[in-house]
Protein backbone atom coordinates (compact mmCIF):
# COMPACT_ATOMS: atom_id res chain seq x y z
CA UNK A 1 0.00 0.00 0.00
CA UNK A 2 2.59 2.07 0.60
CA UNK A 3 4.30 2.09 -2.67
CA UNK A 4 0.42 2.61 -4.45
CA UNK A 5 0.45 5.90 -2.26
CA UNK A 6 3.79 6.97 -3.28
CA UNK A 7 2.79 6.14 -7.38
CA UNK A 8 -0.59 8.01 -6.84
CA UNK A 9 0.91 10.56 -5.36
CA UNK A 10 3.99 11.12 -7.88
CA UNK A 11 1.26 11.00 -10.64
CA UNK A 12 -0.81 13.96 -9.27
CA UNK A 13 2.79 15.79 -9.40
CA UNK A 14 2.98 15.03 -13.15
CA UNK A 15 -1.15 16.24 -13.67
CA UNK A 16 -0.54 19.64 -11.81
CA UNK A 17 3.13 20.25 -13.97
CA UNK A 18 1.53 19.68 -17.50
CA UNK A 19 -1.79 21.50 -16.15
CA UNK A 20 0.61 24.10 -15.88
CA UNK A 21 2.69 24.04 -18.98
CA UNK A 22 -0.35 23.97 -20.85
CA UNK A 23 -1.93 27.44 -20.39
CA UNK A 24 1.54 28.78 -20.51
CA UNK A 25 2.19 27.40 -24.05
CA UNK A 26 -1.41 28.08 -25.32
CA UNK A 27 -1.45 31.82 -24.00
CA UNK A 28 2.46 32.30 -25.37
CA UNK A 29 1.85 30.19 -28.57
CA UNK A 30 -1.53 32.20 -29.56
CA UNK A 31 0.54 35.92 -28.80
CA UNK A 32 2.36 34.68 -30.99
CA UNK A 33 0.87 33.05 -33.97
CA UNK A 34 3.33 30.19 -33.66
CA UNK A 35 2.00 26.85 -34.73
CA UNK A 36 5.30 24.81 -33.37
CA UNK A 37 4.54 26.80 -30.04
CA UNK A 38 0.74 25.86 -30.09
CA UNK A 39 1.77 22.36 -31.53
CA UNK A 40 3.97 22.27 -27.68
CA UNK A 41 0.87 23.16 -26.09
CA UNK A 42 -0.86 20.00 -27.62
CA UNK A 43 1.72 18.06 -27.13
CA UNK A 44 1.34 18.91 -22.79
CA UNK A 45 -2.35 18.91 -23.03
CA UNK A 46 -2.01 15.42 -24.34
CA UNK A 47 0.64 14.66 -21.47
CA UNK A 48 -2.00 15.73 -18.83
CA UNK A 49 -4.52 13.82 -20.88
CA UNK A 50 -2.07 10.76 -20.13
CA UNK A 51 -1.05 11.56 -16.13
CA UNK A 52 -4.87 12.09 -15.49
CA UNK A 53 -5.56 8.50 -16.85
CA UNK A 54 -2.09 7.49 -15.00
CA UNK A 55 -3.82 9.05 -11.89
CA UNK A 56 -7.01 7.22 -12.21
CA UNK A 57 -5.11 3.93 -13.24
CA UNK A 58 -3.29 3.32 -10.49
CA UNK A 59 -5.91 4.08 -8.19
CA UNK A 60 -8.08 1.42 -9.59
CA UNK A 61 -5.32 -0.78 -10.15
CA UNK A 62 -4.65 -0.98 -5.85
CA UNK A 63 -7.73 -2.24 -5.60
CA UNK A 64 -7.75 -6.18 -4.37
CA UNK A 65 -9.08 -8.80 -6.17
CA UNK A 66 -13.13 -9.00 -6.17
CA UNK A 67 -16.08 -11.41 -7.62
CA UNK A 68 -15.95 -10.31 -11.35
CA UNK A 69 -11.65 -9.61 -11.36
CA UNK A 70 -10.30 -12.34 -9.53
CA UNK A 71 -6.71 -12.01 -11.31
CA UNK A 72 -7.03 -8.35 -9.88
CA UNK A 73 -6.61 -5.03 -11.76
CA UNK A 74 -3.14 -5.05 -12.48
CA UNK A 75 -3.58 -4.79 -16.77
CA UNK A 76 -5.63 -1.62 -15.80
CA UNK A 77 -1.93 -0.10 -15.80
CA UNK A 78 -1.32 -1.49 -18.81
CA UNK A 79 -4.89 -0.68 -20.70
CA UNK A 80 -4.18 3.04 -19.18
CA UNK A 81 -0.38 2.56 -21.18
CA UNK A 82 -2.09 1.87 -24.47
CA UNK A 83 -4.78 4.78 -24.38
CA UNK A 84 -1.88 7.13 -24.12
CA UNK A 85 -0.19 6.07 -26.53
CA UNK A 86 -3.52 6.24 -28.90
CA UNK A 87 -3.59 9.89 -28.16
CA UNK A 88 -0.11 10.85 -28.59
CA UNK A 89 -0.67 9.22 -31.92
CA UNK A 90 -3.89 11.64 -32.65
CA UNK A 91 -1.71 14.58 -30.78
CA UNK A 92 1.15 14.37 -33.83
CA UNK A 93 -1.55 13.69 -36.67
CA UNK A 94 -3.23 17.15 -35.48
CA UNK A 95 0.59 19.20 -35.62
CA UNK A 96 1.39 17.50 -38.69
CA UNK A 97 -1.61 18.43 -40.30
CA UNK A 98 -1.14 22.21 -39.06
CA UNK A 99 2.03 22.14 -39.64
CA UNK A 100 1.61 21.70 -43.68
CA UNK A 101 -1.13 24.15 -43.72
CA UNK A 102 0.92 27.18 -42.46
CA UNK A 103 4.04 25.47 -44.92
CA UNK A 104 1.02 26.40 -47.77
CA UNK A 105 -0.43 28.82 -46.70
CA UNK A 106 2.42 30.98 -45.05
CA UNK A 107 2.82 33.12 -42.17
CA UNK A 108 4.74 35.30 -39.57
CA UNK A 109 5.68 34.04 -35.70
CA UNK A 110 5.86 37.76 -33.33
CA UNK A 111 7.51 37.92 -30.58
CA UNK A 112 9.98 34.61 -30.40
CA UNK A 113 11.83 35.99 -27.13
CA UNK A 114 8.90 35.19 -25.35
CA UNK A 115 8.58 31.48 -27.12
CA UNK A 116 12.10 30.74 -26.69
CA UNK A 117 11.50 31.55 -22.90
CA UNK A 118 8.40 29.15 -22.10
CA UNK A 119 10.32 26.18 -23.88
CA UNK A 120 13.55 26.39 -21.56
CA UNK A 121 11.20 26.82 -18.73
CA UNK A 122 9.03 23.88 -20.07
CA UNK A 123 12.39 21.76 -20.93
CA UNK A 124 13.69 22.29 -17.12
CA UNK A 125 9.91 21.37 -15.23
CA UNK A 126 9.73 18.57 -17.33
CA UNK A 127 13.60 17.33 -16.81
CA UNK A 128 12.79 17.25 -12.97
CA UNK A 129 9.32 15.71 -13.00
CA UNK A 130 10.24 13.48 -15.57
CA UNK A 131 13.22 12.09 -13.67
CA UNK A 132 10.74 11.97 -10.06
CA UNK A 133 8.45 9.46 -12.51
CA UNK A 134 11.65 7.13 -13.70
CA UNK A 135 11.97 6.83 -10.61
CA UNK A 136 9.30 5.84 -8.75
CA UNK A 137 8.57 4.34 -11.66
CA UNK A 138 11.48 1.58 -11.49
CA UNK A 139 11.08 1.05 -7.62
CA UNK A 140 7.40 0.08 -7.73
CA UNK A 141 7.81 -1.18 -11.39
CA UNK A 142 4.50 0.87 -12.76
CA UNK A 143 3.90 1.02 -16.33
CA UNK A 144 1.40 4.00 -15.85
CA UNK A 145 4.04 6.18 -14.28
CA UNK A 146 6.69 4.32 -17.10
CA UNK A 147 4.56 5.79 -19.98
CA UNK A 148 4.19 9.25 -17.97
CA UNK A 149 7.64 9.52 -17.55
CA UNK A 150 7.99 8.14 -21.32
CA UNK A 151 5.79 11.38 -22.62
CA UNK A 152 7.55 13.92 -20.18
CA UNK A 153 10.96 13.04 -21.66
CA UNK A 154 9.61 13.75 -25.21
CA UNK A 155 8.01 17.09 -24.31
CA UNK A 156 11.98 18.14 -23.16
CA UNK A 157 13.28 17.06 -26.61
CA UNK A 158 10.81 18.72 -28.34
CA UNK A 159 10.50 21.88 -26.24
CA UNK A 160 14.13 22.23 -26.94
CA UNK A 161 13.99 21.52 -30.81
CA UNK A 162 11.17 24.50 -30.51
CA UNK A 163 13.51 26.67 -28.90
CA UNK A 164 16.36 26.19 -30.80
CA UNK A 165 13.83 26.29 -34.11
CA UNK A 166 12.17 30.07 -32.46
CA UNK A 167 16.01 31.04 -32.26
CA UNK A 168 16.94 29.95 -35.61
CA UNK A 169 13.76 32.01 -36.98
CA UNK A 170 14.94 35.44 -34.76
CA UNK A 171 18.59 34.80 -36.11
CA UNK A 172 17.97 34.14 -39.91
CA UNK A 173 14.10 35.95 -39.98
CA UNK A 174 12.94 32.25 -42.12
CA UNK A 175 9.53 31.97 -40.79
CA UNK A 176 9.11 28.95 -42.65
CA UNK A 177 11.21 27.06 -39.90
CA UNK A 178 8.18 27.68 -37.39
CA UNK A 179 6.22 24.61 -39.62
CA UNK A 180 9.36 22.71 -39.93
CA UNK A 181 10.36 22.48 -36.47
CA UNK A 182 6.73 21.33 -36.11
CA UNK A 183 7.31 18.54 -37.87
CA UNK A 184 10.07 17.02 -36.29
CA UNK A 185 8.20 17.66 -33.01
CA UNK A 186 5.44 15.21 -34.55
CA UNK A 187 8.34 12.72 -35.62
CA UNK A 188 9.46 12.54 -32.31
CA UNK A 189 6.07 11.89 -30.99
CA UNK A 190 5.09 9.55 -33.41
CA UNK A 191 8.26 7.62 -32.00
CA UNK A 192 8.00 7.55 -28.65
CA UNK A 193 4.26 6.72 -29.16
CA UNK A 194 5.46 3.60 -30.86
CA UNK A 195 7.55 2.80 -27.73
CA UNK A 196 4.69 3.47 -25.66
CA UNK A 197 2.43 0.87 -27.55
CA UNK A 198 4.91 -1.69 -27.69
CA UNK A 199 5.84 -1.46 -23.25
CA UNK A 200 2.55 -1.10 -22.75
CA UNK A 201 0.54 -3.67 -25.30
CA UNK A 202 2.78 -6.50 -24.70
CA UNK A 203 1.84 -7.93 -21.36
CA UNK A 204 -1.77 -7.27 -22.70
CA UNK A 205 -1.28 -10.68 -24.64
CA UNK A 206 0.16 -12.45 -21.53
CA UNK A 207 3.49 -12.69 -23.10
CA UNK A 208 6.82 -14.41 -20.94
CA UNK A 209 8.79 -12.38 -18.93
CA UNK A 210 12.52 -11.75 -20.11
CA UNK A 211 15.06 -14.00 -19.79
CA UNK A 212 17.10 -12.38 -16.80
CA UNK A 213 13.83 -12.48 -14.70
CA UNK A 214 13.15 -16.23 -15.64
CA UNK A 215 16.65 -16.93 -14.83
CA UNK A 216 16.47 -15.07 -11.23
CA UNK A 217 13.06 -17.28 -10.68
CA UNK A 218 14.56 -20.10 -11.47
CA UNK A 219 17.74 -19.39 -9.55
CA UNK A 220 14.95 -19.01 -6.61
CA UNK A 221 13.07 -22.26 -7.03
CA UNK A 222 16.77 -24.23 -7.29
CA UNK A 223 17.64 -22.78 -3.42
CA UNK A 224 15.34 -25.58 -1.95
CA UNK A 225 16.45 -28.36 -4.81
CA UNK A 226 17.61 -30.75 -1.88
CA UNK A 227 13.93 -30.61 -1.26
CA UNK A 228 12.48 -32.18 -4.35
CA UNK A 229 12.73 -34.15 -7.28
CA UNK A 230 12.31 -31.77 -10.23
CA UNK A 231 9.87 -29.13 -11.25
CA UNK A 232 7.82 -28.47 -15.22
CA UNK A 233 5.80 -26.17 -16.91
CA UNK A 234 7.01 -23.08 -15.41
CA UNK A 235 5.29 -19.98 -16.25
CA UNK A 236 5.37 -16.50 -15.94
CA UNK A 237 3.48 -13.04 -17.06
CA UNK A 238 3.57 -9.26 -16.09
CA UNK A 239 0.24 -7.67 -15.29
CA UNK A 240 1.06 -4.08 -14.39
CA UNK A 241 3.23 -3.72 -11.92
CA UNK A 242 2.56 -7.32 -10.97
CA UNK A 243 3.53 -10.50 -11.94
CA UNK A 244 2.02 -14.17 -11.95
CA UNK A 245 3.98 -17.64 -11.65
CA UNK A 246 2.96 -21.00 -11.94
CA UNK A 247 4.65 -24.49 -12.18
CA UNK A 248 4.63 -28.18 -11.33
CA UNK A 249 6.55 -29.42 -8.28
CA UNK A 250 7.32 -33.03 -7.95
CA UNK A 251 8.21 -34.31 -4.62
CA UNK A 252 9.64 -37.83 -3.15
CA UNK A 253 6.29 -39.68 -3.00
CA UNK A 254 6.45 -39.96 0.76
CA UNK A 255 6.88 -36.36 1.21
CA UNK A 256 4.00 -35.30 4.23
CA UNK A 257 1.54 -33.15 3.09
CA UNK A 258 2.37 -30.59 5.62
CA UNK A 259 6.27 -30.57 4.63
CA UNK A 260 5.57 -30.16 1.10
CA UNK A 261 3.04 -27.23 2.09
CA UNK A 262 6.16 -25.67 3.68
CA UNK A 263 8.20 -26.42 0.89
CA UNK A 264 6.04 -24.52 -1.24
CA UNK A 265 5.75 -21.52 1.09
CA UNK A 266 9.79 -21.42 1.41
CA UNK A 267 10.04 -20.94 -2.67
CA UNK A 268 7.18 -18.61 -2.96
CA UNK A 269 8.99 -16.21 -0.12
CA UNK A 270 12.68 -16.88 -2.40
CA UNK A 271 10.82 -15.74 -5.65
CA UNK A 272 9.28 -12.60 -3.69
CA UNK A 273 12.16 -11.60 -2.41
CA UNK A 274 13.56 -10.82 -6.31
CA UNK A 275 10.16 -9.95 -7.25
CA UNK A 276 8.09 -8.43 -4.37
CA UNK A 277 4.64 -8.21 -6.15
CA UNK A 278 4.48 -11.36 -7.33
CA UNK A 279 1.35 -14.27 -6.91
CA UNK A 280 2.83 -17.77 -6.93
CA UNK A 281 0.85 -20.78 -7.89
CA UNK A 282 2.85 -24.31 -7.39
CA UNK A 283 0.92 -27.97 -8.23
CA UNK A 284 2.24 -30.26 -6.35
CA UNK A 285 3.07 -33.89 -8.09
CA UNK A 286 4.91 -37.01 -6.28
CA UNK A 287 6.99 -38.75 -7.92
CA UNK A 288 6.25 -42.74 -8.83
CA UNK A 289 7.38 -45.24 -6.33
CA UNK A 290 9.17 -47.09 -8.89
CA UNK A 291 11.48 -43.92 -10.04
CA UNK A 292 14.62 -44.64 -11.93
CA UNK A 293 15.81 -41.38 -10.30
CA UNK A 294 15.61 -42.84 -6.88
CA UNK A 295 18.32 -44.80 -7.81
CA UNK A 296 21.15 -41.83 -8.82
CA UNK A 297 19.73 -38.86 -9.18
CA UNK A 298 16.82 -38.12 -6.57
CA UNK A 299 17.80 -35.63 -3.72
CA UNK A 300 15.58 -36.98 -1.07
CA UNK A 301 17.18 -41.03 -1.31
CA UNK A 302 20.43 -39.31 -1.14
CA UNK A 303 18.99 -37.43 1.83
CA UNK A 304 17.83 -40.58 3.51
CA UNK A 305 20.98 -42.31 2.85
CA UNK A 306 23.02 -39.83 4.28
CA UNK A 307 20.18 -39.79 7.35
CA UNK A 308 20.68 -43.45 7.56
CA UNK A 309 24.47 -43.75 7.27
CA UNK A 310 24.70 -41.40 10.40
CA UNK A 311 22.45 -43.95 12.20
CA UNK A 312 18.85 -42.33 12.02
CA UNK A 313 17.74 -44.98 9.83
CA UNK A 314 13.75 -44.41 9.75
CA UNK A 315 14.29 -40.45 10.16
CA UNK A 316 12.47 -38.28 7.25
CA UNK A 317 14.24 -35.45 6.38
CA UNK A 318 11.82 -32.16 6.22
CA UNK A 319 11.47 -29.33 4.44
CA UNK A 320 14.22 -26.74 4.98
CA UNK A 321 13.12 -23.66 6.53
Amino acid sequence: MAHMDQRVSTARLSVVSNTLLVVMKLIVGLMMGSVSVISEAVHSGIDLAAALIAFFSLKQAAKPPDQVHRYGHGKIENVSGVIEAILIFVAAVWIIVEAIRRLVSGGTVEALGYGVAVMAVSAAVNTVVSQVLSRVARKTESIALEADALHLRTDVYTSVGVAVGLALMKLTGLHILDPLVALGVAALIIRAAWELTMTAFRPLLDVSLPKEEEDQIVAAIQEHAADFVEFHKLRARRAGAERHVDLHLVVHHDHAVADVHKLCDNIEAAIRRRFPRTYVLIHMEPCPEACPKCDEDCPRTAALQTAAGQGGEGAVPTAQG
